[in-house]
């Protein structure tokens, strides 16, 4: 059986989608998976052993371009797909199988696609849990009625390449000296996603006055945001604090937070993935909510406030006052550190063995991608 999947644009959905990935493979061992994707959440998919394929999709994020996506189907057509599912709900994403004749082409309702779709699932409100419904199109419309009918969640688990993980290490002059403390102030979604500076200031320098050293991740975009948390930093501290925002691709940032000993973060694509390198972590959340895309990984503590008008899901704070952030106080994240000590010894995160090489890539030169 050879399967098609049409994936999520978002880093965080596309880690989620590997427990998808793994079902797919546990109903059929034999199948040949191929997922079709943008460029930078490619680097993703070759960390999933699942995977057998990676396509990198050509469209950017939010084009309809109608000729192109025939163009991609008939080309897609020759590979004899015989299913195809498709994870995000546009239109536009289920155009590519009808254009490649796929005979059965699965996915939720979502936006105009009756006829696009021949296996089509609505009761998605059945599973509350993102992951959840993208399990649910792995396995037969009339088995899955609801989220009791999910067999079990597989969670992602991604793949650390050593040897990139030692390059990275002597390029950015870092070491392991100390226990490392993973930053990830950013969040693509908006400031309603973001805790402050200032919050993530007081609790690292906590971590430095302990003995640990912090890393900063990110991306471009988020280079403001670290800076000014290391400007916080008593300027003695300051020289066990890197920031690695916008200095890493999401290939190196994979690698480098697999030595994390601690990872706080906002509720982001990076979050997920610290979830996936089994990393001891505590997830930040404002405006959204981890009753629908919480992290999947056993050492996780969750951090909210719980006023009134939150999760309101909106990318900027609709009253101006960010309460649902500001109120949240760095000791509440510094007792979920201690809490995490409190469990079983440091979890190990899945490696590749020295010298063996990176799964397979369509195109391995969009690892260059910012994270």
């Amino acid at each position: 059986m050879k399967i098609l999947v049409i994936g999520p644009s978002w880093v965080g959905d596309m880690v989620m989608s590997q427990s998808l990935y793994k079902a797919i493979k546990a109903n059929h061992p034999d199948s040949e998976l191929h997922v079709m994707a943008p460029a930078w959440c490619v680097t993703l998919l070759e960390r999933m052993p699942e995977v057998d394929k990676a396509i990198t999709m050509s469209l950017g994020h939010g084009d309809f371009k109608l000729l192109a996506r025939r163009r991609l189907g008939k080309q897609l057509a020759a590979e004899k797909y015989d299913q195809a599912i498709i994870q995000p709900n546009s239109m536009k994403s289920a155009l590519i199988p009808w254009f490649a004749r796929i005979p059965v082409r699965t996915g939720w309702k979502g936006e105009h696609r009756f006829g696009l779709l021949n296996d089509l699932r609505s009761n998605k409100s059945a599973f509350p849990l993102m992951v959840e419904a993208y399990l649910a199109l792995a396995y037969p419309k009339a088995q899955m009625k609801s989220r009791a009918d999910i067999p079990a969640i597989p969670r992602p688990s991604l793949n650390v390449d050593l040897i990139n993980q030692g390059k990275a290490l002597d390029r950015l002059g870092l070491d392991r000296a100390r226990p490392v403390l993973v930053l990830c102030p950013g969040a693509e979604f908006g400031p309603a996603k973001r805790w402050p500076e200032g919050h993530y200031a007081v609790v690292a320098q906590k971590h430095l006055d302990e003995g640990w050293q912090v890393w900063i991740f990110g991306s471009g975009k988020d280079v403001p945001v670290a800076n000014t948390i290391r400007d916080r930093i008593n300027p003695l501290s300051r020289p066990n604090c890197h920031v690695l925002a916008g200095k890493t691709s999401l290939y190196e940032a994979i690698d480098l937070m697999a030595l994390a000993s601690r990872v706080i973060a906002n509720d982001s694509g990076l979050m997920h993935i610290a979830a996936a390198l089994n990393r001891p972590l505590i997830g930040v959340y404002g405006s959204t909510s981890p009753l629908y895309t919480p992290p999947l990984a056993d050492r996780v503590e969750i951090v909210h406030t719980d006023i009134a008008c939150r999760p309101c899901f909106k990318r900027t704070c609709k009253f101006g006052h960010l309460k649902c952030l500001i109120e949240l106080m760095p000791e509440q994240v510094i007792k979920a550190g201690r809490r995490l000590e409190g469990g079983e010894s440091p979890a190990q995160p899945i490696v590749l063995q020295v010298g063996e090489p990176p799964h397979f890539v369509s195109d391995p030169g969009k690892r260059s991608e910012p994270q």
